[in-house]
């Protein structure tokens, strides 16, 4: 017996936005149950004694330690900037002032 119909084969397509065919809409229906019987199986082996996973094999972390570094200085960031004001970053104006 089918897990999944015509209809809701049709009604998935049009969530998605996709143009079925009368032959497609059966095919898919076939193909989908297919995947349905495949997840079913997957959930009768597995048993309550082994732990879920994310990986099939031990994944370690590859970053680098954080370590604290010096900064640029103020005048530092500031000499490559186009203009600069106050020691701070000039930018133009994208608000006026009525708001």
């Amino acid at each position: 017996m089918s897990k999944i119909s015509r209809d809701e084969v049709a009604h998935l397509a049009g969530l998605a936005r996709l143009a079925v065919t009368e032959a497609e809409l059966d095919t898919f229906a076939g193909q989908l149950d297919q995947i349905l019987d495949a997840v079913a199986k997957v959930g009768q082996v597995a048993a309550d004694d082994i732990p879920p996973t994310s990986h099939a094999v031990p994944v370690t972390n590859v970053f680098r330690e954080d370590e604290v570094r010096q900064g640029l200085t103020r005048e530092q960031a500031l000499a490559a900037a186009p203009a600069a004001e106050e020691d701070r970053f000039r930018v133009p104006r994208i608000l006026s002032e009525e708001a």
